[in-house]
């Protein structure tokens, strides 16, 4: 099995910075692409940022030029720096990963928990 955690939400004032970590544990053979979800009340959920094991990056228009995606691979790491954070980034915010447990077995995707994420004064 795969578990992934996350850490790093919390209450922050608009205009400031949250950075969101995610460890995955378990048995892993290789990690693929690594992403951040955000889930807020009465909307759908929105893929916020993802990386691939290359370490390429995409983001979604709402959070371009203010949150930047990185992994450690080493460590089966990955994080959500935020910054110039809005009262519209509040959500719950999730971390996928897609995970091949072992030779010949297919790629699965895991998630975390969730951590809250609170931007407000």
């Amino acid at each position: 099995q795969v578990q992934l955690v996350e850490s790093g939400g919390g209450l922050v004032q608009p205009g400031g910075s949250l950075r969101l970590s995610c460890a995955a544990s378990g048995t892993i053979l290789t990690i693929y692409t690594m992403r951040w979800y955000r889930l807020a009340p009465g909307k759908q959920r929105e893929l916020v940022a993802s990386i691939n094991s290359g370490d390429g990056t995409n983001y979604a228009d709402s959070v371009k030029g203010r949150f930047t995606i990185s992994r450690a691979n080493a460590k089966n790491t990955v994080s959500l720096q935020m910054n110039s954070l809005k009262p519209e980034d509040t959500a719950i915010y999730y971390c996928n990963a897609d995970v091949r447990t072992g030779w010949g077995y297919s790629i699965r995707d895991y998630w975390g928990q969730g951590t809250q994420v609170t931007v407000s004064s």
